[in-house]
């Protein structure tokens, strides 16, 4: 039994969990601007407008920020320590927080290259985490 916080999913975000049960990683892109924009939301953020569509990207990116957690955010995540949390610049443009899956957190660097990966840690929910490359 999956024992972390697990997502809300709400009408704006169900495409986007629906997509990642199928380890695929999908974001909004404004049929307008044609700017992508993450987290999903009913406008997009660069022109207000409400004429979205959800496109597959890459899952490429790079490490824009990071930080080791050396001290659990709960309970729940005291077997994890050390883990790192990172904001990813993904290659379409947003960035996107998200874990780095790695055995020696010391490695992660910014600028780092990294792709998408899943974790199926429910059956309704599959979390998009990243691996260095």
């Amino acid at each position: 039994m999956y024992e972390k916080p697990l997502p809300i999913i709400d009408p704006d975000s169900a495409p986007y969990w629906s997509a990642t049960q199928q380890h695929k990683l999908v974001i909004p892109r404004c049929l307008d601007c044609g700017k992508h924009h993450f987290y999903p939301r009913a406008l997009c953020p660069h022109c207000h407008s409400d004429k979205l569509e959800w496109t597959e990207i890459s899952g490429r990116g790079t490490v824009y920020s990071y930080i080791v957690a050396n001290r659990p955010a709960g309970p729940a995540f005291k077997a994890d320590i050390p883990y790192v949390v990172a904001v990813i610049d993904l290659a379409e443009g947003p960035r996107m927080m998200s874990n780095i899956v790695i055995d020696d957190p010391s490695k992660v660097k910014i600028g780092d290259a990294v792709q998408v990966c899943f974790e199926d840690v429910t059956p309704e929910i599959t979390l998009p985490k990243f691996k260095l490359v």
